[in-house]
């Protein structure tokens, strides 16, 4: 993939989480903010940071959530960004990652 087609496929995936996760941050008491095209996602108690952010030399969405860091690749079956180990979108890794904080339990 091309650096072009990366930056634009990473941007329409981040901004479209962006908007889901702005309609839901009163559900689950976070901010949602982008910041220079990263995805910054706020807890205040107890005080946590996700991030989503594209890495346009190696053409990876990149998520730190939970002391942790994930890399996605762009699955042209798919049409998403996915994670290798876990075969899980980035949607659903954030999702997952939002369950756990609020719950505990890891899905």
């Amino acid at each position: 993939m091309e650096d072009q087609e990366f930056q634009l496929r990473a941007g329409e995936a981040i901004e479209a989480l962006h908007t889901r996760l702005a309609e839901a941050c009163d559900d689950f008491d976070f901010d949602a903010d982008m910041n220079a095209g990263a995805l910054v996602i706020e807890f205040e108690e107890p005080r946590e940071r996700f991030v989503v952010s594209p890495n346009s030399p190696v053409r990876q969405i990149w998520v730190s959530a939970h002391v942790q860091s994930y890399k996605l690749d762009w699955d042209e079956g798919r049409g998403a960004f996915v994670h290798g180990a876990t075969g899980e979108t980035l949607d659903e890794l954030i999702a997952a990652a939002i369950r756990k904080r609020e719950t505990g339990f890891e899905y």
